[in-house]
């Protein structure tokens, strides 16, 4: 059984000292492609030098995350293209819009996001997109610029079984992590089952999104800090969305490996 960890972190400072080691317990369980998220300027090089030392089990993706939009430089976009310039193999990402606490000007967070969707457009890259509170926000942008027919994914989804045909219809597909527990359960099943089945992800958002323990499939720990999610627990992501679909955790986890390669190949 192989599985793609669709969207993680493994630069993120709390982990990127260990990143070899969870790669490599990562493979040995299952997982052997890891799309690994750039934020800022400041870890896009990181994200590229990963790239480079892990070939070929990491896409490098680089994007500016809503968070951190007030910091950049006059020259952040100039600086994302040259990064695209030099790394065939990347994506974008990730990139988003946030309408949670102590955010920024919504309106600058909007016209970045828009930059860079344009950008991966121009470029036939897909896009790994970020959204907390500000769905409706979101599909009026994607309708207004799509469809996207290179796709974008919808990491850490958490948004109504209503929104899905609209997100789907411009070329979305739905990821899914730890976040998902979160979820009230009957809720996740139905918009669960509203994601065409060549449109579902199994993602970590490693460092964070750590999931529940599931009976069947103990979590793997990060040495030294348990609060943190290993890239190898998207095993417990997988078992929890095949029990809300009622499929054996098998064909979930192949259909996912396959859309994320699908999704990828550029």
């Amino acid at each position: 059984m192989k599985l793609f960890d669709a969207h993680c972190h493994l630069q993120d400072p709390r982990i990127f000292h260990k990143a070899p080691q969870l790669i490599a317990s990562a493979i040995d369980s299952g997982v052997v492609r890891f799309a690994v998220n750039g934020v800022s300027e400041q870890d896009w090089p990181l994200v590229k030098q990963m790239g480079e030392t892990h070939q070929p089990h990491i896409v490098p993706c680089f994007g500016l995350h809503p968070w951190y939009v007030a910091e950049r430089t006059p020259n952040w976009l100039k600086t994302l293209r040259e990064s695209f310039d030099s790394t065939p193999s990347a994506a974008v990402g990730e990139i988003g819009l946030d309408k949670g606490k102590k955010m920024g000007d919504f309106a600058d967070q909007v016209h970045v996001f828009k930059q860079q969707l344009e950008l991966a457009k121009e470029l036939k890259r897909p896009a790994s997109i970020h959204c907390v509170r500000a769905f409706g926000d979101l599909l009026e942008i994607m309708k207004s610029l799509g469809p996207f027919p290179e796709g974008f994914l919808l990491h850490s989804f958490l948004g109504s079984a209503e929104m899905v045909p609209e997100f789907a219809n411009l070329g979305g597909y739905f990821s899914f992590s730890g976040f998902l527990m979160s979820m009230k359960a009957s809720k996740a099943k139905r918009m669960l089952k509203a994601v065409p089945f060549d449109r579902i992800l199994l993602e970590t958002d490693a460092p964070d999104a750590l999931p529940k323990s599931e009976e069947s499939e103990p979590l793997k720990p990060v040495e030294g800090d348990a609060s943190l999610n290993h890239p190898a627990n998207i095993h417990n992501v997988l078992v929890y969305v095949a029990s809300l679909l009622e499929m054996d955790k098998e064909e979930v986890a192949e259909a996912s490996y396959h859309n994320a390669v699908r999704l990828f190949s550029y």
